[in-house]
């Protein structure tokens, strides 16, 4: 009875992270950390380098994130460092600034009115009380506008060759000593195109402010067609011969873009899906383990070719505080993989490029209405995923993406009302709600979990999938779970220990 109650199973035993087989030329974290954590100063320049974020950055390095893993390096912790943070997003969340409902409007007006004394608040066009014009010294912050402004008309032609520089490794790689390399280089299939690329996201950026309020207007011609938005220069490109195909494309996200003594480093950011692995412990006080999955990069990707324009652009939300179209001609590690969940053309792909440009609008307008955000909203208005999601979800009627970190009641913008609702419909994931796993697998940068080459995650992924499938998933229980529960198994073990002694004092009467 006693085994009974307190669920003890002989096949609960500690869950040892397997550590092979790996993919050719990659090594784990842990690997390079063994070697590396008793070098001097080494532990330190690397957690100062990762402090500064990067460009597919999967979550903010806090300080509580920042004391874990270093607390797992100095520990020895192999096993946890492979796993990193392996948190819930209940346990993720307030480790992050998170505005919320305390974030007033009429504390965002005051603080444009001061940084705006010779703009009467209440005056723009769509009386919103914002100041009537924005400069581009407010947005360069929050989005790359190459050499253009806003405070002036002008007029671009992409029929001449861009003047921009082609492809450089400068300010993305970096040497941190002792075999360690940060960045990656160039993706010889897509690098040769920078220079277009470059200027093509500089031109979507600016065409996209347009609809800020107080911009001049930039016009873009090429071949004779004339474009004002982001959407009718796709529409240009399409009419003058030219392929455009949108993709909605995901990626693990890396989350330090190390190399070592030549080597990729596998080095994701993992959280608790708090779905439990079958075949794991069970039972009152027996430990079911959880799927742990890496988190996921999203982005939007426009591949353009064509006789007179051959480019690539992506756009997201991302670490940098910026929603914007970027150029990512960078060679990912073979570890990271790549799917199109969604490809849009003809028309899918006019409606795509015009939701995204509404969407870097509304963040503009996000950016301007709270300049106090900490990390540039990242994470209260969003990660990479919520931008993602939500415009798939109004074209396929589904958002697949975990997580969503988005705070809706801070997308309030009326202006923005068409993004707001967007923002408003997909699942979110602040309230550390189990995510479905639709949004699980939907995530993956694979349908083939067999090329997954994180060690152990396909074994794990199989077992979860096949469980879900035949309706027999489960989660793992909530700390408040495990405590009732474990509090049930005390109570009857004590009832037990009373049933006992009584029978005892009978028996000996």
């Amino acid at each position: 009875m006693l085994i009974a109650v307190m669920g003890c199973r002989m096949a609960d035993t500690e869950y040892m992270v397997p550590e092979e087989p790996m993919p050719a030329n990659t090594i784990l974290l842990s690997q390079m950390m063994r070697e590396l954590s008793a070098t001097p100063g080494f532990t330190d320049a690397m957690l100062a380098e990762l402090d500064k974020g990067g460009k597919k950055g999967p979550a903010l390095l806090t300080p509580a994130l920042l004391k874990r893993l270093r607390e797992m390096i100095l520990g020895k912790d192999w096993q946890g460092l492979d796993r990193f943070p392996g948190w819930t997003m209940r346990e993720i969340n307030p480790t992050v600034r998170v505005v919320g409902r305390v974030v007033a409007k009429d504390d965002a007006v005051t603080s444009l009115a001061a940084r705006h004394p010779g703009a009467p608040v209440g005056t723009s066009a769509n009386g919103a009380g914002r100041p009537s014009a924005v400069t581009t010294d407010e947005l360069k912050a929050y989005i790359d506008l190459g050499g253009y402004s806003l405070e002036n008309p002008e007029t671009v032609d992409l029929d001449e060759p861009s003047k921009l520089p082609g492809f450089t490794t400068d300010g993305l790689v970096s040497e941190l000593g002792a075999g360690v390399v940060r960045g990656d280089g160039a993706n010889e299939k897509i690098a040769p195109m920078h220079a277009e690329s470059q200027r093509l996201a500089d031109v979507l950026n600016r065409l996209s402010m347009n609809a800020v309020d107080g911009s001049a207007s930039m016009t873009v011609t090429f071949l004779g067609k004339r474009a004002t938005t982001p959407q009718e220069l796709v529409q240009a490109l399409m009419e003058s011969g030219h392929t455009v195909v949108v993709a909605d494309a995901r990626y693990f996200a890396n989350f330090g873009h190390f190399h070592y003594k030549g080597q990729d480093v596998m080095m994701p950011f993992w959280v608790d899906s708090q779905i439990a692995i079958p075949t794991t412990g069970r039972g009152l006080f027996g430990k079911s383990r959880s799927l742990l999955v890496p988190v996921s990069h999203a982005e939007y990707e426009w591949q353009v070719r064509g006789p007179k324009l051959n480019a690539g652009v992506s756009w997201y939300f991302g670490v940098d505080g910026k929603a914007e179209f970027r150029v990512m001609d960078t060679l990912d590690q073979a570890w990271v993989l790549g799917r199109h969940a969604h490809e849009y053309r003809d028309a899918d792909a006019v409606e795509v490029t015009r939701l995204v440009g509404k969407m870097a609008v509304a963040y503009a307008h996000q950016h301007l209405a709270r300049p106090d955000l900490p990390f540039g909203g990242y994470y209260p208005l969003g990660v990479c995923q919520d931008g993602v999601a939500a415009i798939e979800k109004k074209m396929t009627g589904k958002a697949t993406l975990f997580p969503n970190t988005a705070d809706a009641t801070l997308f309030d913008d009326p202006r923005d009302a068409e993004i707001n609702a967007l923002i408003e419909a997909i699942p979110k994931d602040r309230n550390g709600a189990p995510p479905q796993p639709e949004r699980i697998f939907g995530s993956l940068p694979t349908v083939d979990l067999q090329a997954i080459t994180m060690p152990g995650l396909t074994a794990d992924l199989e077992l979860v999938h096949a469980a879900w499938q035949e309706g027999e998933l489960e989660r793992t229980p909530s700390w408040i779970r495990k405590m009732t529960i474990r509090a049930v198994g005390v109570t009857a073990l004590g009832m037990l220990a009373a049933i006992v002694v009584w029978r005892r004092r009978r028996g000996g009467r």
